[in-house]
């Protein structure tokens, strides 16, 4: 087995581990027979990612890249199905679902019918996903303020840390290997909060890993 496709095993092993990190909620949606304590909007924006990323690697040939997120929208689906089945503002979330699917929509029209096939849609439908993929990995930083705030790491969960570093560490290694840099790039955000909780556990001590978190998932 070569380097590449050691990291392709593991960056398949890593990543749809991560994803499955839902299927805690879906215990407890199932266990409580309700969605209150859980987010809906995690699901949706994973999802939309996940399609992207399935998208640029139908187009890149891209093996790893399929497989993974394949299964990463599948999950998407059924934690989505489950919500809807069991939250009571149902209104709330088909509005947000037809939303996504309104995205998607002109994504695909943008993207599969608008640009010319080749390089040029490769590369721009590259950086659409990179883009939204370092939104995502960016978008707790005020959690970790607050963290910081009321030294209480309560709100992190060590086991997903562990996930999401050897997940990003491997997408950026495998980007590298690939001279992809819309691989490469966005990764590299998740390696660095990584190590941010990392420090703020070992800082402030009690370590919480039970409580499941989207906000810092990897996407690809």
């Amino acid at each position: 087995m070569d380097f590449l496709q050691f990291l392709s095993w593991a960056c398949i092993v890593f990543t749809v581990g991560m994803f499955s990190t839902g299927l805690t909620d879906l215990k407890k949606m199932r266990a409580t027979q309700s969605a209150d304590s859980v987010q809906f909007l995690p699901f949706l924006t994973t999802c939309l990612n996940n399609l992207g990323w399935l998208y640029y690697g139908i187009l890149k040939k891209d093996g790893t890249l399929m497989v993974v997120n394949v299964i990463g929208a599948s999950l998407q689906i059924l934690y989505i199905v489950t919500y809807f089945h069991y939250t009571k503002d149902k209104r709330r979330v088909s509005a947000q679902t037809l939303a996504m699917a309104g995205v998607l929509g002109v994504a695909w029209v943008y993207f599969g019918v608008m640009l010319p096939h080749g390089e040029t849609q490769l590369s721009q439908l590259g950086l659409f996903c990179s883009v939204f993929t370092v939104s995502m990995y960016l978008s707790p930083l005020a959690d970790l303020l607050e963290i910081i705030r009321t030294r209480s790491v309560e709100r992190l969960s060590f086991s997903l840390t562990v996930a999401t570093f050897f997940t990003s560490a491997s997408w950026t290694l495998y980007g590298l290997q690939l001279q992809d840099y819309y691989i490469m790039v966005p990764n590299t955000p998740g390696i660095v909060t990584s190590l941010i909780r990392f420090f703020l556990f070992w800082r402030f001590g009690a370590v919480s890993q039970d409580k499941p978190s989207y906000k810092l998932i990897q996407q690809i």
